[in-house]
């Protein structure tokens, strides 16, 4: 994976648009996914632990079930693809259909890929783009290991999506939407890639208020999910300039005790 136009020592920018410190926080986050990716168990938080009410790492399962999986997600996925990293269940509230294109935005080990390719059936087609190595490799072997021949994984970021222009039907993701700095650029090429008519849904962590900015300019706190979550108005200005219409940004369980963080289904869908 290579970045087109950024690189990781570039000066990021928070969710509200003010240029922050010169950070290496993607390649952070790509250092602590690719030592979830090579774990067993899979990792529901490292240094703010203490801050969420994320289980341990153990629990993935356990922490799936908690989300909104059922008992039959876990036995469809293979054995290594549910690695407990989710804040909610994108494939549940996509409405998918069969034959559809689905893109994942942020695969990691390929769970909600699997998920989604049942529903599309072997005449539809699945792709998950995730930026960390390691994640493409355990996905992929998830992926020889299963019975799915419809799901593939590519290695890019999605600020810059390896993927044509309006060639999806639905895009989901899974708590990955708040690690990005560049927030804006993620759903511009969502809706560039959605075909006419196409739709998102997301599961992932918002701030109901602003985060203070010690939090926000902490590259364990922003790999943990909340250090850079975006507030509820940020995404829906974004989506709307994206092009987006139809958005709804429906919050659901707290997710921290010490911050403003809460888990939230968005959704939104490009003009047929």
């Amino acid at each position: 994976m290579t970045d087109s136009s950024t690189t990781d020592d570039e000066t990021d920018r928070s969710t509200d648009g003010e240029t922050t410190q010169p950070t290496n926080r993607r390649s952070h986050v790509r250092e602590e996914y690719g030592e979830i990716a090579a774990t067993t168990d899979g990792c529901c938080g490292s240094s703010a632990a203490d801050a969420t009410n994320e289980p341990e790492p153990t629990a993935a399962d356990d922490r799936a079930r908690s989300i909104g999986y059922e008992a039959d997600d876990l036995e469809t996925a293979p054995e290594g693809a549910n690695l407990g990293l989710g804040c909610g269940n994108p494939v549940a509230i996509s409405r998918l259909e069969a034959g559809e294109t689905v893109l994942d935005l942020g695969s990691g080990g390929g769970f909600d890929c699997f998920l989604a390719a049942r529903e599309v059936g072997p005449e539809g087609r699945v792709i998950g783009v995730d930026m960390t190595p390691e994640m493409i490799d355990r996905a992929r072997e998830n992926a020889r290991e299963s019975e799915f021949e419809n799901v593939e994984f590519r290695l890019g970021e999605i600020e810059h999506l390896p993927v044509a222009d309006g060639t999806v039907d639905t895009i989901i993701s899974n708590c990955v939407l708040n690690l990005s700095p560049e927030k804006p650029r993620v759903l511009a090429e969502a809706f560039r890639v959605l075909d006419a008519g196409g739709s998102l849904s997301v599961s992932d962590l918002v701030a109901t208020a602003p985060l203070p900015q010690e939090v926000r300019e902490d590259p364990d706190a922003i790999a943990d999910c909340v250090g850079d979550a975006a507030q509820i108005e940020s995404l829906e200005t974004w989506l709307e300039d994206a092009g987006f219409v139809d958005v709804s940004i429906v919050t659901e369980d707290d997710w921290s005790e010490a911050l403003p963080v809460v888990s939230a289904r968005i959704e939104a869908r490009k003009p047929a």
